[in-house]
């Protein structure tokens, strides 16, 4: 792993059945990097970072991953680290993930658990630091309006919003957000992409988020890196990404779907 790196994956490889979701990836990611991970369905690109995050294990034999210098699982095991590296990663999920009878400002503060006894939350005895933490983090996220309201109450893109504002609360270094805008009309898609952009820019948080819509991964991601039938066959930076690149990844249909305006 290199010094500037805050996730390194070495030949990591992941089989369901007969089919290699992953296989033999490798892929470094230095701190304050915004990524998109690109590729048709089924290419492994959930399947990444869901073994970034320890959530899914990969094969054993030679495969490891790490984050912040610490093994998340190798061989097929997870490492012993991995609780410590998740309190520095927050995780954003397509359908947002969370608890829909709990108010807004709970689901928020519960992403300092990491850092406060299990009982002050399970008593909802918050910390005057979490209050104040969970009221600028939902503030930042534009929604902090909605803090006393339950969650299964709001918009999709509202909840997402909470979700990112959680992870600040957690004080995550790296969010890794699967899918998060493939729920979400255009413009509550576009209000979140521009948050990670932001958080990215201006707070110097390593973001690294799968998306189907490779136009946002042009516009918000300096670098992408593609996947095909479970092996990286793009990484570099996106304007570099061409047009006749995409239609070898995604197929002849997509040059039908094509934005105007696209890369030549």
């Amino acid at each position: 792993m290199s010094d500037a790196a805050v996730l390194s994956v070495r030949n990591a490889s992941k089989t369901f059945g007969s089919r290699r979701a992953l296989d033999a990836v490798s892929l470094e990611v230095r701190k304050g990097e915004m990524i998109a991970l690109i590729g048709p369905s089924g290419s492994g690109k959930s399947t990444l970072l869901r073994s970034i995050s320890a959530l899914q294990t990969i094969d054993a034999g030679e495969g490891r991953i790490e984050a912040f210098g610490a093994p998340v699982q190798e061989n097929g095991r997870i490492g012993s680290g991995v609780r410590k590296a998740r309190t520095r990663i927050g995780m954003i999920f397509q359908q947002f993930n969370l608890v829909g009878r709990l108010s807004l400002f709970t689901n928020v503060a519960l992403g300092s658990l990491g850092r406060i006894p299990m009982w002050r939350g399970v008593l909802g005895l918050w910390p005057a630091e979490t209050k104040h933490a969970v009221m600028a983090s939902l503030q930042r996220v534009g929604v902090s309006d909605y803090a006393a309201q339950r969650a299964n109450t709001l918009s999709g893109g509202q909840q997402q919003r909470g979700a990112i504002a959680r992870a600040l609360v957690q004080k995550a270094k790296v969010i890794l957000a699967d899918e998060p805008v493939a729920s979400l009309d255009p413009v509550s898609a576009r209000r979140v992409m521009e948050i990670l952009k932001e958080l990215n820019a201006t707070d110097g948080l390593t973001v690294v988020v799968t998306l189907h819509q490779v136009d946002y991964a042009l516009r918000y991601c300096e670098r992408v890196v593609a996947l095909k039938a479970g092996k990286i066959v793009y990484d570099g930076p996106a304007e570099g990404l061409r047009r006749e690149q995409l239609i070898d990844i995604y197929g002849p249909e997509f040059e039908d779907v094509f934005w105007e305006g696209a890369p030549q």
